[in-house]
């Protein structure tokens, strides 16, 4: 367990910039401490101890793009190289989270043929997509070379029946 501890000697206004080395993601946070308070970072929680202290919170954005042409490129290919294409987390033998698992469930319901695409094997890819989609989570549905939803929408046009209709679509062109 990751223990570390931050104190200030003086009244001034530090950045602390904590991260985390299991995902990676790094937090940006800044405060003002008295002389005798201290941010205590546990299991990647933050604890606070002292009297008058001030949090501000604020998101960290990196501007770089994750989608490079060449990556673009691959992904369009990737997508119209099947009728069907599921960008999920783990595969469809082996999904490792329950919104992949109910996308694969509903393919596998309808007889779908597809191509299934484990994005956790590649975070530059994972990320990528993101981008190319301009959808933020997993799973990813593609028919016919196009986006068609996540989990919530491939569910609601399963059970009202589009679903169906346009893989038939896919399948047949």
């Amino acid at each position: 367990m990751a223990l570390r501890s931050v104190k200030t000697p003086t009244l001034i206004t530090p950045v602390a910039v904590v991260s985390s080395s299991v995902t990676n993601k790094p937090h940006s946070i800044r405060f003002s401490l008295k002389p005798t308070s201290a941010l205590v970072v546990h299991n990647h929680q933050l604890s606070f101890y002292g009297s008058n202290l001030k949090l501000k919170p604020t998101k960290f954005r990196c501007s770089a793009s994750a989608l490079t042409p060449q990556l673009k490129d691959t992904l369009e290919k990737l997508v119209n190289s099947e009728k069907v294409v599921l960008f999920m987390k783990g595969t469809r033998d082996f999904p490792m989270c329950g919104f992949s698992n109910t996308v694969v469930q509903i393919l596998k319901n309808l007889n779908v043929p597809f191509e299934d695409v484990n994005i956790l094997e590649n975070e530059m890819l994972r990320q990528g997509l993101k981008e190319y989609s301009n959808w933020p989570t997993f799973p990813q549905l593609y028919i016919g070379g196009e986006f068609f939803g996540g989990c919530d929408i491939t569910l609601e046009a399963f059970k009202t029946g589009e679903l169906q209709e346009e893989v038939e679509k896919a399948m047949c062109s």
